[in-house]
């Protein structure tokens, strides 16, 4: 991922402030021109803040003189990329702010005809948060039937329950049955981009509400398209490596007679920031075929001493009875930021069709001394 200065950084304080000052000349724009001795040390949502209420204060007034200014600001061709998000936020959050149905209104309206230059996911949440039932009727009645790919998956991404880098909507985690019917709109959807959207959001869901998402995966599997199988896998990707038997089934991983002799690794120590390989063999013994979703869980240990699992996907097979087959894999320890890793005990175990095999231990050494 992009450094947070590559994305907003001095460049695009510079950027925004022109195209400000060009839409509304009259505006001192202190706030905006002092920006870029503030922003270093932010991080990207701090940075996207830091602009959304530099616009807040260097453009005072009503909802009304807000909004008219970016749409002067619209007409430049140069008016997008990340500078949309503070600009975006700075609609929602004055709209809010006069608390009237036709500033909410005109702002769902702006940033949908913004979505094209950045995303307006971000912003959206600002108005979910503060009326979800009237921003989703705008969005069911108008976003999900839009001719634009990204106004539809607008409709879609900025309902997320857990959107990256947002603000949680609390009514969206109380009411988790409130986005399916955009789902449902959009599922068969013309465009990659916008199913995409709806596989993850379905996946955010599954995280709390798995029937309601199996319920509509299997709705979905009743009347698909050529795209949809393969957007309901997607989007049952986490109940899958979590074993769950509802969505192991209706993706067709039954349970299954088989021999598993595995995993066995290569070594029984790995050196902090080496790597393990292993590898098992598997055999049906049962009188029919079987499909197989096949991963694999590393057992990590905790600071307390305890292990955590994760599980990696390794791959998908079908095998006829008396087939067998070897699956291996070399796995790393390399530092990553995302997680840190404990000398002492691991382990690593398959995963087929929900049922985990037999652990393999091994030890990890510490972290050098620097």
């Amino acid at each position: 991922m992009p450094f947070a200065d590559e994305l907003i950084g001095r460049h695009t304080v510079r950027s925004l402030t022109r195209t400000i000052r060009a839409a509304a000349p009259q505006a001192a724009l202190t706030a905006l021109r002092a920006a870029p001795r503030q922003i270093d040390a932010l991080s990207l949502r701090e940075r996207a803040d830091l602009l959304r209420d530099a616009l807040l204060a260097d453009l005072p007034g009503d909802y009304a003189d807000l909004a008219g200014t970016v749409r002067i600001a619209r007409e430049d061709a140069q008016f997008t990329g990340w500078l949309i998000w503070p600009v975006t936020s700075a609609l929602a959050t004055r709209a809010v702010q006069e608390d009237e149905p036709a500033a909410f209104d005109d702002a769902m309206e702006l940033l949908a005809s913004l979505t094209g230059r950045l995303s307006s996911e971000f912003a959206v949440r600002t108005l979910l948060r503060h009326d979800l039932d009237r921003a989703l009727g705008i969005i069911t009645g108008g976003w999900t039937g839009s001719p634009e790919a990204d106004v539809r998956r607008l409709a879609s991404e900025g309902t997320r329950p857990y959107l990256p880098w947002s603000v949680r909507v609390p009514d969206i985690l109380a009411r988790p049955a409130a986005t399916v019917p955009i789902l449902d709109a959009l599922y068969r959807d013309e465009s990659e981009y916008v199913r995409r959207s709806v596989a993850n959001h379905l996946n955010d869901l599954s995280r709390d509400h798995p029937e309601i998402v199996l319920d509509t995966a299997r709705r979905w599997l009743d009347h698909p398209e050529a795209t949809t199988e393969r957007l309901v896998r997607h989007g049952l990707r986490t109940l899958v490596k979590r074993g769950h038997p509802g969505a192991l089934e209706l993706l067709g991983f039954a349970s299954a007679a088989l021999e598993v002799d595995g995993p066995r690794l290569d070594r029984d120590t790995v050196p902090f920031g080496g790597t393990v390989r292993f590898t098992a063999s598997i055999r049906n013994i049962g009188d029919v075929q079987a499909r197989l979703a096949i991963d694999y869980v590393v057992h990590h240990r905790k600071a307390n001493g305890t292990q955590s699992g994760k599980t990696f996907k390794l791959t998908t097979r079908t095998l006829t009875p008396g087939e067998q087959i070897q699956v291996t894999r070399e796995h790393s320890f390399r530092p990553i930021t995302t997680r840190r890793y404990y000398p002492g005990q691991h382990a690593i175990s398959l995963q087929i069709n929900g049922v985990e095999s037999d652990r393999a231990a091994f030890e990890l050494s510490a972290e050098p001394t620097r």
